[in-house]
């Protein structure tokens, strides 16, 4: 481990000698709906799980509020070569772990990195509770909480709860003011309430009867419905309201762009392999098509370095609009890569076993995790000197 925290680069190659291994049960996991438990295995044991983990507690020391934030983005773009639906579980954990070593006291990060490190305990982040039913869905979302004399009590349920059959900690987003999360606050900013919630309490169950995608299947995104479960104040992480004043969702926006641009990376690394091997490189509409993604890739990945190093910087403002850019840039750059593998290698390539249809499917489904209108939007009032939400959740105030 400190080797790899010393060296940050060799945690990269790492990752991407275990990818292979994690591409060919990328297949079942997606058919399953499974959580990929035994990719989390072999990254605990290959001392990868606790990227985010100062070194101090025995993590590898990354991420863009350690100042090295590039070595987390192409471990998580490795991993979204081999599956997308992995790396967002992945990320989740990363970011999860992230915001407790930013905002946590010293009593949480002793306890929690220990579980990670010694354990390999698994950390997601949930928010989501959809304010309108899909058509012709019933089923209603969103969280209350009660006080106790020494914490709260939660009640309801959250959606799109990813890796909601494998991990063993949530970071809860909850509001006391009624149902919302993050993305539909009811109440006041500052009164957003981040609860750390173990994930084996009875009261708490998984509906996997929900989560039935195109894409993203693996990353058990089920439904997961808290029943009077208790949450001491020893469990509630820094201040109320901090995620979004602070604008915590800017730092990991660029972490959502890099799992976007490994899974086209995968597209790509199969339209080279199967256009030598069906010998199509001479056709030049197919050099065409092969020149556009290198070029797109590459420039996805300078962006990424761009907004590394204005992280790791402490450019914390130029980052935030910049890792937004990239997010916003990035989207459109990995699905025309897979628009243009599917156009190069032909309709072969989108029958399995071939990871092309899993990798569009997948990618697909991902990119709205966050609305790229809005991101778009957003950038143009930051050019416009016009007053603007900068962490892309709230309505500008």
């Amino acid at each position: 481990m400190t080797s790899l925290a010393t060296h940050p680069g060799s945690a990269v190659q790492r990752t991407a000698g275990l990818a292979e291994q994690f591409a060919r049960r990328a297949d079942e996991y997606d058919r399953t709906s499974s959580f990929p438990e035994a990719d989390f295995e072999e990254l605990f044991a290959a001392g990868l799980n606790a990227p985010t983990v100062p070194v101090e507690f025995g993590g590898l020391g990354l991420g863009p509020l350690r100042h090295r934030a590039h070595p987390l983005w192409m471990m998580t773009a490795e991993l979204a070569k081999a599956d997308l639906s992995l790396a967002r579980c992945w990320e989740g954990h990363a970011n999860g772990l992230m915001l407790i070593d930013a905002l946590g006291s010293d009593a949480q990060r002793a306890q929690w990195f220990e579980g990670v490190v010694e354990r390999g305990e698994k950390w997601v982040v949930w928010s989501g509770e959809p304010q309108a039913p899909k058509p012709g869905e019933v089923r209603r979302f969103g969280t209350t909480l009660s006080r106790t004399a020494d914490g709260w009590v939660i009640d309801g349920t959250k959606a799109f709860a990813t890796s909601a059959t494998g991990a063993d900690w949530a970071i809860l987003m909850v509001n006391p003011a009624g149902p919302g999360g993050a993305r539909h606050l009811g109440g006041a900013d500052h009164s957003l309430l981040m609860l750390a919630c173990p994930l084996a309490h009875p009261s708490v169950t998984a509906d996997a009867s929900w989560w039935d995608p195109i894409g993203m299947r693996a990353t058990a995104s089920h439904v997961v419905r808290f029943d009077h479960t208790p949450i001491p104040d020893a469990w509630t992480i820094g201040d109320p309201g901090v995620f979004l004043a602070e604008r915590w969702n800017t730092a990991l926006m660029p972490h959502y762009a890099a799992s976007f641009l490994g899974a086209a990376e995968g597209a790509y690394d199969y339209a080279l392999e199967y256009l030598r091997r069906q010998a199509k490189g001479d056709d030049p509409y197919v050099q065409r098509r092969v020149g556009q993604m290198a070029v797109d890739l590459r420039t996805g990945h300078l962006w990424l370095s761009h907004v590394a190093t204005l992280w790791d910087s402490g450019q914390r403002e130029r980052a935030q609009l910049a890792g937004s850019q990239a997010r916003q840039l990035i989207e459109h750059l990995a699905l025309a890569t897979v628009d243009n593998t599917i156009r190069a290698c032909g309709a072969r390539c989108l029958i399995r076993p071939s990871p092309v249809e899993r990798i569009l499917r997948d990618l697909t489904f991902y990119v709205r995790h966050d609305n790229n209108d809005h991101l778009l939007a957003t950038i143009g009032q930051v050019a416009l000197g016009l007053v603007h939400d900068a962490s892309f959740l709230q309505s500008a105030r």
